[in-house]
């Protein structure tokens, strides 16, 4: 059984998600033992109280610096000890040292598709307000293991979704949500938890019968 702690800074819509799947035994062998938020009004925290879930408020501001932040949140974390954490709109950094303790056990949902309008500074409406201002036809979504950088880990995942005329950031965005990170996350997860999914130099390998799975 993956046990798995999700990290969500707003509503939770792809905690949602997540928590649909698993009721519809869409993600399987998973349970969902915490859900973290750094802020306190999240309806992601309301979410999870609704499934029995502990749900765990950590934000930055509660602490002198972001050091102290940082240490807490990883040993909070550590404590927890998840098989996995499951970054699902989280807008605070993962710490340097909880990075290296849970290598390749970290993964991230991103509203583009990486190495497009990605890294810093890129996250919410900005990515979709850029990728509009941009021109671009295509657009989607990401799933990817977390590393040091920015956006920058081995990627899991990718689905395209179209660009149309008269688009706004928030149209965009709800269509990237429903087309690409309700379908991607859910499934990443659900191969994770089914070993259908390693870090290989870097690079994630799948089995054949997961790559034609997440090409439908």
């Amino acid at each position: 059984m993956l046990k798995i702690v999700v990290c969500v800074s707003g509503g939770g819509t792809n905690l949602q998600a997540i928590l649909d799947a698993i009721d519809e035994k869409k993600i399987t062998n998973t349970e969902i033992t915490a859900v973290i938020s750094n802020n306190a009004g999240a309806r992601a925290l309301t979410r999870a109280e609704n499934h029995g879930i502990p749900a765990i408020c950590m934000s930055p501001k509660n602490y002198p610096d972001r050091a102290a932040f940082n240490q807490a949140f990883t040993e909070k974390m550590c404590e927890l000890n998840p098989d996995l954490i499951v970054l699902a709109g989280f807008l605070v950094k993962i710490p340097e040292t909880m990075v290296k303790k849970f290598s390749n056990r970290i993964v991230n949902i991103h509203p583009s598709l990486i190495p497009s309008f990605c890294g810093v500074g890129y996250y919410g409406l900005t990515v979709h307000e850029k990728a509009l201002e941009r021109g671009v036809k295509v657009t989607g979504a990401t799933v990817h293991f977390v590393n040091e950088g920015m956006d920058e880990g081995p990627i899991i995942a990718q689905k395209a979704v179209c660009i149309e005329d008269g688009d706004t950031p928030e149209i965009l965005q709800r269509r990237v949500m429903e087309q690409a990170e309700w379908i991607l996350l859910p499934q990443a997860i659900d191969d994770i938890a089914n070993g259908r999914i390693e870090v290989v130099n870097n690079k994630v390998r799948k089995t054949e019968k997961t790559e034609i799975k997440l090409q439908k």
